[in-house]
């Protein structure tokens, strides 16, 4: 009860009093004495001044209690503890004169503080346990007399002239201490404020836009906005960047990985390297903007390329002048901002300035440093600039920015488009850099990507015929354009480069490896330098140049080379192969998956005449998976023989689309390559359909990006074959993505959706409600409930192979719920209540306890294949269920056979399973006496004696294995005389027989399980 409620409840007459009699009644006058008055002097019941008693005051409290109780409306806790709640509150009451303060001090502390001090001081404990309630009613008892008390003390003239005593003081004071202050701080300069005002805004104005250098593809927007398009990438303080393989792996998360914008967090000091186009300087930016938009420390951006041009690295008062900022600041403006420890130091570039230069801006670094410390510096560079531990002694960090993750390369592609206003072309690309295995692994990067997505928007969303122009396009841009635009000289032409690289490129393709011994590589370069004019140097000078600035080469480890990614390895390895006639090398390889790539890459570099002369080849050696690498090849052949190229096309045409489940699974024993040629949806018939999907989902776990971009496309087929495939698939992919890309989009009629893991139950949880849910294995029953989004839209539910605890009960959450299954959960318990849920079917396989099932009294069909307990069917089942199906399976008759089964005369299906024991003539003779029944379903047993089945002239329908035999389908003929179908399923491992014959007036389907 709140202090205001009680209030109603409390008679102020009575508090008012109460107070008054607690405290001494003072004269006038400021209370100027040397010990001040505490409120110990105060309170009449203590001291020399006692005029009010214990006993008083526990009086008081005990009419105050019972006056509440009495008061109309609602006790506020049990009568019975009247006596304990009196005795607690008087002793609160007396404890004021406890407390070691004045009158202004209490006043100052408020009612609620001063109550819980006075709770405080008793330790919170009472003699006696009290209630919630009459807690609750003791603490607002307190606050509520707390409240008179302080309105008391406010109504003593000797308070007001306390009070203003007391502010003069503390005025006084606080004036003292601010002079203090203003003596030993000088003032700003009002100047400093003022030019930063201006100066941080055009510093995130200036740097609020990315530009990728050498991109002049028509339509393609060479600049953006910076927080459209920065992504928060990773860097890591070892090397944990995945192989140029699996540029798009997932490793669990490392100690040392962090955002890259967290970098300088703290005021650090950090070496930051990156590949070529891995985001430093898009990184600088976003770390300038963040900084000048904040206003917390100062940012300075400092291209070393810009720097060295003006002759000496300049000094702090020189640096916006050294970069071109037409802002003046005051004197001595910028040296003010470092001695305080304020700016953010962004110098970037050190591998695009000369290697002399490079020693000369570490003795720059060092001296600013000790002359300025405390302030946030980075340093960005590639990979090889410098060696490790260059600035370990000015305590610098070191930090490498990893490759893109799939999810970031997502981001950005979505980005691009977003600022390019070109949507339509952000899906199909996507899908494109899931299928693509080569497009995927040059991904990797921001400048990659944006380069990818101007190529593909120029292409009007048609990349494959642009693959070799893309490859192009990037080496022309990485080993030229870049630096010339960005105004740096370059010592080795593209063509030259492009010599080197290749020759290199075709000696690990040869190996099978994907790196080199330095000593291997510099070998290779100093053989083919005699051909190259412009050469700057000898071997290990040209090869070091490489790996500056060829943004292709890089040094992973000591004393060992490789390609930032294999694609552009395996191209210019194929470019290199073409120049040299070594096209029948590539071929001789072409079992080898690992050498798919390089004789595509071949064939795009090749001659119309050599194209031919390979797809011949691989014709030749007539296997499903070369077939489809001539096929792949197609899209690189621009101009090839007519006859070869249609020869390839209708020989891919048998193998693709698959037209049955088993031609799709031995397509899918090609390899991710088939991805790529997957169709779509459009035109295929709804078993092509099926075959792709089936085909997509045997891969879906060797290449889930790639297998995802293929079914994502079938999401919206009407075909329930295609939907239950792609249903059926969850557990390859990753549960929260498949459910967002596919599973979420579905049409839900006749599908069943299964969860067997935490994070299948997770992403259903963030899903549309599905009316059909199956959960296999270890859940508990309570996290069943919660996972699914609206329980009452399940109508169809199944729950197996579960061994905990389950309590059926749980499930009448799900109230629309019309049929039940419940198979391997040996611990579920709790059948009965489950007749509160409108069942029309109950599916059971080793549950409990079965007794429960006479409790549902709405079904309609029921499955049992466990043991029944008793002499009589009529013992467990639900007597008053109207059944029109009833299976009975494995032991579920062992002890009751099929007595009391004529007690269910609505019965029209019946199914006996694998029973474990033999039917006698009585029990037949129960199947005799149901009137309605027309089908009968038989599964075969040993234990079956067919020639104890009774003539049955109701049966229409019959259901049967072909385990029985020519013989006892003969029998059964002779004793069901109506039949007008019968369907003959064959176990696996079984030989279909001639049936018709036996069954001359019944129609008859032949089935394989």
């Amino acid at each position: 009860m709140e202090p205001v409620v009680l209030g109603g409840k409390l008679v102020s007459g009575l508090i008012g009093p109460l107070v008054r009699k607690l405290f001494v009644q003072d004269g006038p006058g400021a209370g100027l004495v040397d010990r001040p008055v505490r409120l110990s002097a105060l309170v009449s019941f203590r001291g020399e001044k006692r005029t009010l008693g214990e006993k008083e005051v526990h009086r008081l409290a005990g009419r105050i209690v019972t006056q509440a109780v009495e008061s109309p409306g609602e006790p506020p806790f049990p009568a019975d503890e009247q006596a304990a709640v009196a005795d607690a509150l008087a002793r609160r009451l007396l404890a004021l004169g406890d407390l070691e303060m004045d009158d202004v001090q209490a006043v100052r502390l408020g009612a609620a503080e001063l109550a819980r001090r006075l709770r405080h001081h008793l330790g919170y404990v009472n003699p006696q346990p009290l209630s919630a309630d009459a807690r609750h009613f003791l603490d607002s008892a307190t606050e509520w007399a707390c409240l008179h008390i302080l309105e008391f003390f406010t109504r003593r003239s000797v308070f007001v002239a306390r009070t203003l005593v007391e502010q003069s003081r503390a005025q006084a004071e606080l004036i003292a201490k601010v002079d203090e202050l203003i003596a030993r701080t000088p003032r700003p300069d009002s100047r400093d404020a003022a030019f930063e005002r201006r100066y941080l805004p055009y510093l995130a104005e200036r740097h609020d836009h990315i530009t990728i250098y050498g991109i002049d593809l028509r339509d393609s927007p060479d600049r953006w906005p910076l927080e459209v398009a920065y992504l928060s990438l990773e860097a890591s303080a070892d090397d944990e960047r995945p192989s140029g393989l699996e540029p798009h792996g997932h490793p669990p998360a490392a100690p040392g990985r962090l955002p890259a914008e967290e970098a300088l967090a703290g005021g650090s000091r950090v070496l930051l390297r990156g590949d070529a186009g891995s985001g430093k300087t898009t990184l600088v930016q976003w770390l300038a903007v963040t900084a000048a938009r904040d206003a917390g420390r100062i940012p300075y951006v400092l291209p070393l390329r810009t720097l060295i041009r003006t002759g000496p690295l300049p000094a702090p008062d020189g640096f916006l002048a050294a970069v071109g900022c037409p802002l003046t600041p005051p004197q001595g403006w910028a040296e003010r901002v470092l001695a305080a420890g304020r700016g953010l130091i962004l110098v970037d570039g050190l591998d695009e300035i000369p290697a002399a230069d490079r020693h000369r801006t570490r003795d720059w670094l060092r001296s600013l440093l000790a002359a300025y410390p405390g302030n946030a510096v980075l340093l960005t560079s590639r990979p090889t600039a410098v060696r490790p531990d260059w600035l370990a002694d000015e305590g610098f960090r070191e930090l490498t920015l990893a490759p893109m993750r799939r999810a970031e390369v997502a981001t950005f592609v979505h980005r691009w488009h977003e600022a390019a206003r070109a949507p339509e072309y952000e899906q199909p690309l996507l899908d494109s850099l899931r299928t693509k295995r080569d497009l995927a692994r040059l991904a990797t990067n921001p400048l990659m990507c944006g380069l990818i997505c101007a190529l593909h928007r120029a292409r009007r969303g048609y990349l494959p015929t642009g693959r070799k122009e893309l490859y192009d396009a990037a080496l022309t841009m990485l080993l030229a354009r870049r630096d010339r635009e960005r105004g740096m000289s370059t010592e080795l032409g593209e063509e030259a480069q492009l010599e080197l690289l290749q020759r290199l490129a075709y000696a690990l393709v040869l190996s099978g490896r994907t790196e080199m011994d330095l000593d291997a590589a510099e070998g290779i370069v100093e053989r083919r330098l005699p051909a190259i004019a412009s050469a700057p140097g000898d071997a290990a000078t040209v090869l070091r140049a490489l790996l500056l600035r060829s943004g292709l080469l890089r040094q992973p480890a000591e004393d060992v080379v490789d390609f930032v990614h294999r694609t552009f390895q395996d191209y210019l390895g194929a470019r290199y192969a073409v120049e040299e006639g070594h096209l029948d090398v590539l071929v001789s390889h072409a079992d080898d998956t690992q050498w798919e790539d390089v004789i595509r890459m071949a064939v795009a570099h090749a001659r119309p005449r050599e194209r031919a002369s390979v797809l011949r080849q691989l014709l030749a050696r007539d296997t499903p998976r070369l077939t489809l690498l001539a096929l792949a090849c197609l899209e690189h052949a621009t101009a090839l023989d007519p006859g070869v190229r249609a020869e390839v096309e209708a020989r891919a045409a048998a193998l693709i689309p698959p037209r049955t489940t088993e031609d799709a699974k031995a397509l899918a024993e090609a390899g991710p390559l088939v991805l790529e040629l997957l169709p779509g949806p459009d035109g295929l018939t709804a078993e092509e359909a099926h075959g792709v999907t089936v085909t997509a989902s045997l891969l879906g776990e060797e290449e889930p990006e790639g297998a995802l971009a293929v079914l994502r496309r079938f999401r919206e087929h009407p075909d329930l074959d295609v939907r239950r495939q792609l249903v059926g698939t969850w557990s390859r992919f990753d549960a929260g993505v498949y459910a967002t890309e596919v599973l979420d989009h579905l049409d839900r009629t006749d599908l069943i959706l299964t969860c067997e893991s935490a994070d299948q139950s997770a992403a259903l949880a963030r899903m549309r409600p599905w009316q059909r849910l199956h959960f296999r294995g270890d859940h508990l029953i309570e996290d069943v409930i919660a996972t699914v989004p609206d329980p009452e839209a399940v109508l169809v539910f199944t729950l197996s192979a579960n061994p905990y605890p389950v309590d059926l009960g749980a499930l009448t959450r799900f109230r629309s719920l019309r049929a039940l299954s419940v198979f391997g959960c040996p611990e579920a318990r709790g059948v009965a209540r489950l007749a509160e849920l409108p069942l029309a079917q109950f599916d059971c396989a080793g549950i409990t306890d079965p007794t429960g099932l006479r409790a549902l009294r709405s079904l309609t069909r029921l499955a049992v294949s466990q043991p029944l307990p008793g002499t009589d069917l009529c013992l467990t089942l639900p007597v008053d269920s109207p059944l029109r199906f009833l299976h009975l399976g494995e032991r579920s008759v062992d002890t009751t056979g099929l007595r009391g089964l004529e007690h269910w005369t609505e019965l029209r299906t019946l199914s006996l399973g694998m029973l474990t024991t033999e039917l006698t003539a009585d029990d037949w003779s129960r199947v005799a006496e149901l009137p309605g029944l027309v089908r009968l379903h038989l599964e075969w047993s040993p234990r079956w004696s067919l020639h104890l089945v009774p003539e049955l002239p109701g049966i229409r329908s019959l259901r049967v294995s072909s385990a029985f035999g020519a013989e006892g389908l003969s029998v059964l003929a002779s004793r069901l005389p109506g039949l007008r179908s019968v369907s003959v399923v064959a176990l696996p491992g079984d030989a279909l027989f001639p049936v018709e014959p036996l069954f001359p007036h019944a129609e008859v389907t032949l089935g394989q399980r």
